[in-house]
């Protein structure tokens, strides 16, 4: 805000219905709930998006209503698909069969660059961890690797950088793909984009698996196909605006695999902690309340 010249308009896109950030504070909801600056809500489906299962589901879950299922058994020709599968075992077969043959074969997505899992949740069976290993063993299965303790990277890998490191100009939730190790000086090539970036020793626990990943971690990410397991085994996880995040990530083809009742959990669950902040109050104690909520229809 300090960069903006006099004279300079400062407009904020952004989407409050998503989740919250990882760090403190919840800075847009509080810009938005403080009534110290004008706010347009964007509420209207244009018809081109009105034809996406996708946007229309995300809307209905944000709203709190179940989304429209298509049975996926059938094959019609959508972009959004429930596989209904109870057993936790039966739910990772049929996650791993979609991803390495049904949306390869029936959509011309690459299961490496074009599709990405994600789970509400880091541990047990259908969690990120368990779900990398899986999906590592089917994908690539031969790779060169090196050891980091339990993690095991092999050449080939789809990988995540887990938090920002401004020596090597790669940040939290970046995506590459390994493409060189040296075993015995423990170091390895990862290409980001059109960028070759070497990771020494000390970064490569920077460095973890990324066929699956934590909804939290996919935020301010999209993927051309996303596929999320939905089981009551992430009961503490299963809120409104996971399920929302998850949806939106998703560009081309969304496919939820899992229990019916844990869909519907997610949609009607709106628990989220509270966070108590001063922004919104000092804001509006700086503006003396002259905010105004803007007609959604202005230009």
């Amino acid at each position: 805000v300090e960069a903006v010249p006099p004279g300079a308009r400062l407009v904020l896109v952004g989407d409050v219905d998503q989740l919250p950030s990882v760090g403190p504070g919840r800075v847009l909801s509080d810009l938005i709930g403080s009534g110290a600056i004008p706010v347009v809500r964007l509420t209207e489906i244009f018809r081109q998006a009105a034809e996406s299962r996708i946007v229309i589901n995300a809307h209905r879950v944000n709203h709190g209503e179940a989304p429209l299922l298509d049975g996926g058994e059938a094959g019609t020709r959508s972009d959004f698909f429930f596989f209904e599968r109870d057993d936790p075992q039966e739910i990772e077969e049929t996650l791993l069969h979609l991803i390495t043959e049904r949306i390869p074969r029936g959509f011309g997505l690459d299961p490496l660059e074009d599709v990405q899992v994600l789970s509400p949740m880091n541990r047990g069976q259908l969690g990120v961890v368990n779900l990398n290993q899986r999906l590592q063993e089917v994908l690539n299965p031969k790779g060169k690797a090196i050891q980091r303790g339990l993690r095991e990277l092999r050449l080939g890998d789809k990988v995540m950088q887990l938090r920002n490191n401004y020596d090597l100009d790669v940040f939290n939730g970046d995506l590459g793909r390994l493409v060189a190790i040296d075993e015995v000086e423990q170091v390895v090539k990862v290409r980001f984009d059109d960028r070759l970036v070497l990771y020494g020793t000390s970064d490569l626990d920077e460095l973890v698996p990324a066929y699956a990943c934590s909804i939290h971690k996919s935020q301010g990410s999209e993927y051309p196909c996303v596929v999320v397991p939905l089981h009551t085994q992430h009961y503490r996880m299963l809120q409104r605006n996971l399920l929302y995040t998850a949806l939106t990530r998703a560009k081309q083809l969304a496919i939820l695999v899992g229990q019916r009742r844990a869909l519907q959990v997610a949609v009607r669950n709106q628990d989220t902690r509270r966070r108590y902040t001063r922004l919104a109050h000092r804001l509006a104690a700086g503006a003396g309340g002259g905010g105004r909520q803007a007609d959604p229809r202005t230009p």
